[in-house]
């Protein structure tokens, strides 16, 4: 097949190995692509805008596969014309099958007998070099250190002597099934099976199991579906058959493993927390990154519901950029098509048209009422609910939701000061960094500065309800006349009558004088969100019960860095905006929040934030609810932990053997000061804010286990770990969980695999936890076996 390039079009022989799960092919080195690495396929017509790009003939297009991966923590694609329209075919429908097994596989646990023969069958295609369907105990031993069991010769020697039922001196793939079984015994589930088996005369009965269902795995499932799950008439359950249920997704660790829709959708948008997006069109630095459709696209597979254009007048036609800094453009045009094409792609959920006139009632429409819709939300161009048009184009103030999100010099330099100042008075650590920062920022945009530009300026944001899509709509700025006083910009009523359910209004303040129509929708910076939260969260949650508020990252962040969402979240904000681009704590914790009501990007908010409770009790009382109590982990044991590979996907076979130990941290948002309120002494201190508005988070509740010497492959811990924490209004939905597995002595490297969950949605007792890479990727055959509990302080 050719490889297209925009450097060069080469021809190179690939090949797809089933049995291996990789893509194959050599240029100047030898190049692999998992299959588990693969984030999207496109061909023919779907691939049009690489084809376009690349200036290539429309006869190219039903030969055409373009494949989107991750390798090396980076997005990278693969352009291919096959030979012919046969191979073509061939290699998309094979593709197609092998990607969406690895893809049913890495949606949490289950079908574990599949998950295995592809294990065992890509370990023994890997070691069978001669392919003569015989492995030596030589062979064998190889396997062994390359997957990091540092088991003795005489241990192995032993193992292998026992799946070598015939005495042959080898192992067929028969024997290597026997072996491999051997190798993965767990005699920590041997122990605990016999624990719960001890008070009936050894025997795991029904009994048994439903007492350790209700007790210990606190399964609110009725007896007749314990009953299924037990056995179908079995007496008794074995060890086998307890093994294969303790990995199975009916003992699934996360509480939302079905991957349906869960919760009602019928409630207003504002009592909803949506998955939404910065800057999305970028996928990289905010002030000198590539501006591209891919961003938007590969935020709305992962369900983004809400995403953002800044949109400025090109020569030809309009362009999406981050104004005044050196992105590159993408055409509107390519965008609008990206997001029809994508927002819809896991149901009903892009806004095409407005409901039938403006909202009557108090609430804004729900989710439901929504479907298929995709709203606009645009800068204040009504400032008061009654205020009408007129015939002709409207004029608005200068200032738009674009000086709002994109960073003046001014703004951002000044922000970069007062943390600097703020960072000398904590703590001297991160004022070198804070310091490169500044410089960095003021060097961008003094060669900004000088950039000659034509007069451009930004006018919209837009929403996408089941989508929400936040554009920014940018006209050309006239000239300013000679009387001094402020142009204005115009806009086209037909983008005016778009603005029904989120009009864009500047924030004039949250208290009793100023008041919003239902409708009326504001972005505020995380700047001026801690600001507000300094001076009391009340206000803000009691507005955010009724009303739309989007948050957006500082100006600061040029290196599209994130903060820790819950922390808005906690005060109500509905859209909190994150650089998708940036795979940092912030995103992950985003990422576990919108894995819940199956993936759709909407999930409701806790009660506390929608509505009292109790009619006789004022938010306030609700809030002020906070109960101390202890996450209590056992970390037990990890299963066929990964190796790390190289940036080309081989694995790094001169790395040591690994001696891994888990971390466990607990992080909670910052509730703010509550009178009375203490937690255990070994918890961290509570966040405070800086006079810039910039957030000292709560610090997180770290604790780990030892590391286990000369084992990354089925390391046993066995160690309880105890994280205090504090809970407010029962909000655990908001407090998230991250487990990490780390290579000791080697803490500046990316972790060999994390998991983060919502504290709500972990399910308590014995799980086998799904690993991910730093991309949040899940490993096919990673897990790690923990016991949870939450017990009162």
């Amino acid at each position: 097949m050719t490889k297209i390039s925009p450097k060069s079009q080469k021809s190179y022989i690939f090949k797809l190995d089933a049995d291996q799960g990789q893509i194959i092919w050599e240029s100047k080195k030898l190049r692999i692509i998992p299959i588990e690495n693969i984030k999207e396929l496109r061909s023919g017509p779907d691939a049009r805008y690489y084809r376009q790009q690349f200036q290539l003939a429309q006869a190219y297009e039903d030969r055409w596969i373009t494949i989107i991966y991750i390798l090396d923590g980076q997005y990278k694609t693969l352009h291919l014309i096959a030979s012919s329209r046969d191979s073509f075919q061939l290699w998309d429908i094979t593709l197609r099958k092998l990607y969406a097994i690895r893809q049913e596989l890495m949606t949490g646990l289950g079908n574990e007998e599949i998950r295995q023969a592809v294990w065992i069958k890509q370990c023994w295609k890997s070691i069978d070099e001669q392919n003569d369907q015989k492995l030596s105990f030589d062979q064998v031993e190889k396997l062994c250190r390359r997957l990091n069991i540092n088991s003795s010769q005489e241990d192995l020697l032993r193992l292998f002597r026992r799946a070598d039922s015939q005495s042959r001196g080898y192992l067929d793939f028969a024997d290597f099934q026997t072996f491999v079984k051997l190798l993965k015994a767990r005699p920590e589930l041997d122990l605990l099976y016999k624990k719960l088996c001890s008070g009936s005369d050894g025997k795991f009965t029904f009994h048994v199991f439903e007492t350790f269902m209700r007790d210990v795995q606190k399964s609110a499932l009725p007896q007749a579906d314990l009953q299924k799950i037990f056995a179908l008439g079995n007496l008794t359950m074995s060890l086998d058959a307890f093994t294969a249920f303790l990995l199975s997704s009916d003992n699934a660790a996360f509480t939302d493993q079905t991957g349906k829709i869960n919760q009602p959708m019928t409630y207003p948008l504002s009592h909803y927390f949506i998955s939404s997006s910065h800057n999305t069109y970028l996928v990289g630095h905010q002030l000198v990154g590539d501006s591209t459709i891919e961003g938007y696209i590969r935020a709305l597979l992962h369900s983004c519901r809400s995403v953002e254009l800044d949109i400025y007048d090109g020569e030809h036609e309009p362009m999406v950029f981050h104004g005044k800094t050196f992105t590159s453009k993408v055409p509107v045009r390519e965008v609008c098509e990206a997001i029809a094409k994508y927002a819809f792609v896991f149901g009903e959920i892009l806004v095409t048209a407005p409901l039938e006139g403006r909202p009557k009632s108090e609430n804004l429409p729900s989710p439901e009422d929504l479907k298929g819709r995709v709203l606009l939300k645009a800068k204040n161009l009504y400032v008061s609910e009654g205020e009408t048009m007129r015939q002709n184009n409207v004029s608005v103030d200068t200032e738009s939701s674009s000086t709002e999100t994109s960073a003046s010099e001014s703004d951002v330099v000044h922000e970069s000061q007062d943390e600097w100042k703020m960072a000398k008075l904590r703590d001297m650590e991160p004022v070198k960094e804070l310091k490169e920062e500044f410089w960095k920022v003021r060097n961008v945009f003094n060669r900004v500065r000088h950039r000659n530009q034509s007069p451009e300026r930004s006018v919209t944001t837009a929403l996408a309800s089941t989508t929400i899509a936040t554009s920014t709509a940018i006209l050309e700025q006239p000239a300013r006349s000679g009387s001094g006083h402020d142009s204005k910009v115009k806009m086209s009523p037909a983008i005016v009558a778009l603005l029904v359910y989120t009009v864009g209004v500047k924030c004039r303040g949250i208290n009793k004088k100023e008041h919003y129509a239902p409708e009326h929708m504001f972005s505020l910076s995380e700047t001026t969100a801690n600001k507000i939260l300094k001076e009391g969260p009340m206000d803000l949650i009691k507005h955010n019960k009724t009303h739309l508020v989007r948050i957006y990252p500082k100006g600061l962040r040029v290196s599209s860095t994130n903060y820790l969402p819950h922390r808005y979240w906690a005060a109500g904000a509905q859209l909190v905006a994150l650089n998708w681009q940036t795979f940092d704590l912030g995103y992950m914790i985003n990422h576990a929040m919108f894995q819940r009501n199956g993936r759709a990007g909407y999930v409701l908010k806790p009660d506390v934030l929608r509505q009292t409770e109790d009619p006789r009790k004022s938010d306030r009382e609700h809030l002020s609810q906070r109960t101390m109590k202890y996450l209590e982990v056992t970390i037990i044991s990890a299963q066929q932990l990964p190796r790390p590979k190289d940036a080309m996907g081989h694995e790094i076979m001169d790395k040591h053997v690994v001696d891994p130990y888990v971390e466990v941290s607990i992080h909670t948002p910052d509730w703010g000061p509550a009178a009375g309120a203490s937690m255990p002494s070994s918890s961290s201190s509570s966040s405070s804010v800086s006079s810039s508005g910039t957030a000292h988070q709560h610090r997180p509740v770290t604790m780990r286990t030892s590391a286990v010497k000369n084992n990354g492959f089925n390391p046993v811990w066995q160690e309880s770990l105890r994280l205090p924490f504090e809970c407010v209004g029962n909000m655990q939905d908001l407090i998230f969980v991250r487990f990490t597995v780390q290579r000791d002595g080697e803490h500046d490297d990316e972790p060999v695999a994390v998991y983060c969950v919502s504290l709500g949605s972990l399910a308590m007792g014995y799980r086998h936890l799904p690993l991910h890479d730093s991309q949040l990727s899940q490993y096919l055959f990673s897990t790690l076996f923990v016991k949870c509990s939450v017990r009162d302080a």
